[in-house]
C-alpha cells in the first residue's frame, strides 16, 4: 500500500535562486501522495527558478514568510540552489518560521544548499545531516555532524546532497511526513 498524505500540508521555502529539480521532484512527490502544497517566499509574486547557473522557470508563490503561519502546516522541504538559501538566510521571517518546524519537531526536508537556512535558524547543533560538500566546514562549525550520504534522516530531518539523490530523498521525505511529529 503508497504512503498517503491525504490532509497534509507541507510548506516549501524558497526565493529566486531555488534550483528547479529540488523544487519540483519533492514537490510533485508529497503532491503524487496526496499532500497540499504551498510556496513560501520572502517576496510576493513570482520567484525565478534556475537549472545550475541557468534561469528556468518562474513559480508563483502563494504566501510570504511573514504572513504565512507555520502552525498551519505539516512539514517543511528547503530546496536548494546556491542563491536560495543565501537570501533565505539573510531573511528573518524566513529564518524564523524554518525554526518553528524544528521546535514543533515537525519534518523538515532540505537538499543540497538547503541546510544553509538552518545555521542560521540555528537548528543544526548535535543533528547529523548531509548536504551539498561545500557546506560541510559552515555545517560542522555550527555543531552538525556532517555526512556524506545519498540521504540521511535525523529525528524527522531529512537530507540529501545533490539533485541525483532526489529519488531516494523524496520517497525518505513522504515517509516522514507520513510518520509526522517527532
Amino acid at each position: 500500500m503508497a504512503t498517503t498524505l491525504q490532509g497534509k500540508r507541507v510548506a516549501f521555502l524558497a526565493t529566486d535562486g531555488v534550483e528547479e529539480v529540488e523544487y519540483t521532484q519533492p514537490r510533485e512527490a508529497v503532491e503524487a501522495a496526496g499532500a497540499t502544497v504551498e510556496l513560501v517566499s520572502i517576496k510576493s509574486g513570482e520567484i525565478q527558478a534556475f537549472n545550475h547557473l541557468d534561469k528556468s522557470k518562474t513559480y508563483p508563490v502563494d504566501v510570504t514568510a511573514d504572513k504565512a503561519d507555520p502552525d498551519s502546516y505539516d512539514a517543511l522541504v528547503l530546496p536548494g540552489g546556491v542563491a536560495n538559501p543565501d537570501f533565505l538566510r539573510a531573511d528573518p521571517d524566513a529564518v524564523s518560521f524554518v525554526r518553528s518546524f524544528f521546535t514543533a519537531g515537525k519534518p523538515v526536508g532540505a537538499i543540497c544548499h538547503g541546510p544553509w537556512t538552518m545555521i542560521d535558524a540555528e537548528v543544526v547543533r548535535g543533528r547529523t545531516l548531509t548536504s551539498w560538500p561545500s557546506l560541510r566546514t559552515d555545517l560542522t562549525n555550527a555543531g552538525a555532524t556532517w555526512v556524506d550520504a545519498e540521504c540521511h534522516v535525523d529525528n524527522g530531518l531529512v537530507t540529501s546532497r545533490k539533485p541525483d539523490d532526489l529519488p531516494a530523498f523524496c520517497d525518505k521525505l513522504v515517509e516522514e511526513v507520513a510518520e509526522g511529529t517527532h
